[in-house]
Formats: C-alpha cells, sequence, structure tokens
C-alpha cells in the first residue's frame, strides 16, 4: 500500500509544528490526534523539510516553541496550543477562556516547562514516525 498523501489546506487544515524529538511534544501530538476526532489538524516536526520550507528560519532553529498555522496566521508558545484545543471542537473550544490569563504568564509558565522539557520527558534521537493510519495528518 502507498502512503497517503498529506493534506496541506491550512483554512480548513492547521498545521501544529513541534520539536520532533522532544517527549512531551510527541506526547503532545499524541493527545491531539487522539482528542481530533474530526480530523482537522495537521503535524510537522519543527526539524522537517515542510516546516523549513514554510516557517521563518528562525522559527524553525528555536525549538523551544511549538507553532500552530491557521487562517489567522502563526501563533506560538501558549497561543499556538489553546488554538490548537479551539480547532478540536466540542467543548475543547472553550480552551478559549485559557485568553483571560496574560499573555505574559502563561508564556511565562510555557518557558519554564520548554526549559526542562527534555529533562522531565526525555529527548529522542530522531523525529516521531507516524504509524500509517497517521500518515496522511503528517507532513514532513
Amino acid at each position: 500500500m502507498e502512503r497517503p498523501e498529506p493534506i496541506t489546506d491550512q483554512e480548513e487544515h492547521p498545521v501544529v509544528y513541534f520539536d520532533g524529538v522532544c517527549g512531551l511534544c510527541n506526547r503532545s501530538v499524541d493527545l491531539l490526534l487522539r482528542w481530533d476526532k474530526r480530523g482537522v489538524l495537521r503535524f510537522s516536526p519543527l526539524q522537517g523539510r515542510h516546516a523549513a520550507e514554510h516557517l521563518p528560519g528562525s522559527t524553525v532553529q528555536d525549538l523551544d516553541s511549538i507553532v500552530l498555522v491557521d487562517q489567522r496566521g502563526a501563533h506560538t508558545r501558549s497561543d499556538a496550543v489553546v488554538r490548537a484545543l479551539e480547532h478540536l471542537g466540542g467543548l475543547w473550544h472553550c480552551a478559549a477562556a485559557l485568553r483571560i490569563v496574560p499573555r505574559s504568564i502563561r508564556d511565562a509558565m510555557y518557558r519554564l516547562v520548554a526549559r526542562y522539557r527534555y529533562t522531565w520527558f526525555g529527548q529522542h534521537d530522531q523525529c516521531r514516525m507516524p504509524t500509517f493510519k497517521e500518515a496522511e495528518r503528517f507532513l514532513p
């Protein structure tokens, strides 16, 4: 069987760029895949070709932030997390309420976790490989 072609239309399918070797980031992608019942989100490691072609070089080199690109633009750190949850729909849309917490506080907490993520959650030797079932949701 051939691997399905990934869907890349960011209006219908926002793209979540993540650190492909980070244990926490990979677990977060696993959760988003499980919770995204409608199959809206697409995923790409920051170390991958798609990220290199579609994100500014400084973003790709700075692996301490998840990036979500949708019809509203590029979102980083805590804003990316909130936008990803909102795109899941249903009760997840209530994640927008997290915006009542000032971004400076949300991002400070995000940076703290990002600083220690490899220590707390581990680091892989290579980027996560999607299963055949997940393949159409991942971009190179």
